[in-house]
This record gives C-alpha cells, sequence and structure tokens, in this order.
C-alpha cells in the first residue's frame, strides 16, 4: 500500500482575521475533500494569520494513481482560490 502527501503553503495577502483564514482553509478542503474523496488538512500555520499550510492525503496500490489524484489535486488548489500559492510538495511512501 502507498501513502501520497501533498502539501501546498498559501500566502494570505491583507489577513489580519483567524475568521478570514478559516473562511479560506475551509473552502479549500470541502471542495478538495467533495472532488476527490481525499483527507485534507491544515499542518503547523494555525499560529500565523498570513500563512496557511494545507496537506493532502490519500492512499492506494499503484503508484501512478496516486501521482495522478495528487497532481489534479495540486492543480484544482491552485485555481479555487485567489490567495497566492508560494510552495508545494507531493511525497509518496510505501506503507509496507
Amino acid at each position: 500500500m502507498l501513502i501520497a502527501v501533498l502539501t501546498v503553503e498559501y500566502t494570505l495577502h491583507g489577513n489580519d482575521s483567524l475568521k478570514g483564514k478559516r473562511r479560506v482553509a475551509n473552502s479549500v478542503k470541502t471542495k478538495i475533500r467533495n472532488t476527490f474523496n481525499v483527507a485534507v488538512a491544515e499542518a503547523g500555520t494555525e499560529h500565523s494569520l498570513t500563512k496557511l499550510r494545507l496537506q493532502v492525503v490519500s492512499i492506494s496500490n499503484e503508484e501512478r494513481h496516486l501521482r495522478s489524484r495528487m497532481d489534479k489535486c495540486l492543480l484544482m488548489m491552485e485555481t479555487i482560490t485567489s490567495e497566492e500559492m508560494t510552495w508545494s510538495d507531493i511525497e509518496i511512501f510505501d506503507a509496507d
């Protein structure tokens, strides 16, 4: 079994409230979950109002399938919000 982790960081220019950050995070998380049936969570930027890091996780038996799903998630995450995506990374681990 293989596990894929997509990490995406956004810079939230002009954001000065936790409510604004949560609005962006929840919108992206809901759309990605509903479209790709993956797990999505905020990771490591809970104390910042201008940085948002989301991690998307999926499992499969085929690396090609995982890579395709994560590439599609990344593409969608670039287009569904106007916030600046500053970094992204895809890692695939063997869970056996």
